[in-house]
């Protein structure tokens, strides 16, 4: 696929990781990638500059972005759309996007490397101890607790999550159910903040005994290379180790 349309964060990002974002030909506004046309927003992208881009394939990401896909495809665009919603899903998506450009050999590498990867976080963080109980909070307004991979990620880095099963979607909560669950940490990640800020847990004045942090929200929110980084970041807070492993080039050859 040599002219690739990106309209997911995420599906940006795996590319990059697999050293063909030579081929990105436009990105939402919320993809960091230099010198690519910019095509809207990540729930409104603009369909008739993508149409002028005449792109090979639309990669789509996420319940969200599931009319999107099909508005797409009944428009003669070819999509490949990911629906991640467990850690497993995540790393999968690695090799099933490499796969849809042409690149499955990559994709392979990148999804092997990952799951080493997780390997040795979990080898280095509690296990077999008493775990912290953590609290990820993906919006403020109102509170929600972090769903998807967040809750297998707090276990891997370490720690307990007691607010949503590995799964499922963020959900509201309220100052009792986190008050009740006595959290050791609590990290906020709040989509689309631009810079972290505990800020808006701290001003409700919750009845809270917790270290709270603030992270960059891609870190964790984004099913992408970069939540290995986020859950290295939660081991660091949660276990207080550094598993950090730099990554091997997948470029090609490699």
């Amino acid at each position: 696929m040599d002219r690739i349309v990106s309209l997911a964060p995420s599906a940006t990002s795996i590319v990059q990781a697999l050293d063909a974002d030579d081929r990105l030909v436009g990105v939402t506004a919320h993809c960091e990638v230099a010198d690519v046309p910019r095509l809207g927003g990540w729930l409104n992208p603009d369909l008739d500059r993508i149409a002028d881009l005449d792109p090979d394939l639309v990669l789509t990401n996420d319940q969200l972005q599931a009319d999107l896909r099909d508005a797409l495809r009944d428009d003669g665009f070819r999509v490949a759309h990911a629906e991640p919603a467990t850690l497993d899903d995540v790393l999968s998506s690695f090799r099933t996007i490499g796969d849809a450009i042409g690149l499955p050999e990559r994709g392979e590498r990148l999804e092997e490397r990952a799951r080493d990867r997780i390997d040795r976080i979990r080898n280095v963080t509690l296990d077999g101890k008493d775990r912290p109980v953590v609290y990820c909070e993906e919006w403020g307004d109102p509170p929600m607790a972090a769903g998807n991979w967040v809750p297998e990620a707090v276990r891997v880095a370490g720690g307990r999550y007691p607010f949503v099963e590995p799964g499922d979607r963020s959900r509201k909560i309220d100052r009792p159910a986190v008050e009740a669950a006595d959290p050791d940490f609590a990290v906020v990640h709040h989509c689309g903040a631009g810079e972290p800020s505990t800020r808006a847990l701290v001003e409700r004045e919750w009845d809270l005994d917790a270290e709270v942090c603030a992270i960059d929200d891609s870190l964790l929110n984004q099913p992408s290379p970069r939540l290995l980084d986020g859950i290295e970041r939660l081991a660091s807070i949660v276990s207080a180790v550094d598993p950090a492993v730099e990554e091997p080039s997948i470029a090609a050859g490699q």
